[in-house]
């Protein structure tokens, strides 16, 4: 029996070599997100200290849709199910469509999540709360920008995972890439339910 390599989804006996070759890759992986992790525990830092420095400005209570918060919540949250559903495929089968549809619909969740980010952006500017109205504004800008620029480098990563798809099958570098992957998209899961907590329901409480 395979013994498990490394955290995160384990291949197994069913993929030997990308199971193998997986384990140095993943621990590399992983010390590059507790990195980014260090860049976001400053940044919720610096927003928790700066809550009040509004310079007579906006606060959450003018600012916040929960509504929308919301919805972006369940989108991330079913895109991390969605991309567990590519990596089970990845695991239990050998063509690489299921793997490329599961990657799609990942694709258009987080699509939608970041289209409702931007939409609260405009909203915010609209109501006179740029990043440089107050200390407040531009710490949350940088938190919460900065986790929507991971999306959107998560999804040019899905792109490109599904192109390299389609010209090369699943080859056990994909195989790898696609356990890289899953980590990164949990992992902005992760940030998101302290973003939530931290930001729009703390800002509320």
């Amino acid at each position: 029996m395979t013994q498990a390599k490394h955290p995160g989804l384990n291949l197994g006996a069913t993929h030997p070599e990308a199971h193998e070759s997986s384990e140095t890759p993943a621990f590399g992986f992983w010390v590059f997100l507790m990195s980014d992790l260090i860049i976001f525990a400053i940044l919720f830092a610096h927003y928790v200290v700066m809550q009040d420095a509004r310079a007579g400005g906006p606060g959450p209570e003018e600012l916040f849709d929960l509504k929308s918060v919301a919805m972006q919540t369940a989108l991330l949250l079913a895109s991390s199910f969605t991309y567990g559903m590519v990596s089970l495929s990845m695991k239990h089968h050998d063509r690489p469509a299921p793997v490329m549809l599961w990657l799609v619909v990942t694709a258009l969740l987080g699509a939608a999540f970041l289209g409702l980010e931007l939409r609260d952006f405009a909203s915010m500017i609209d109501e006179g709360a740029p990043p440089q109205r107050s200390g407040y504004l531009s710490a949350l800008w940088a938190l919460v920008g900065l986790h929507g620029l991971h999306v959107t480098a998560g999804m040019i990563w899905i792109g490109l995972m599904l192109a390299l798809l389609a010209l090369r099958g699943l080859t056990a570098q994909i195989k790898t890439r696609l356990l890289l992957l899953g980590l990164y998209w949990h992992f902005l899961d992760l940030i998101w339910i302290g973003i939530l907590s931290v930001v729009y329901l703390g800002g509320l409480a």
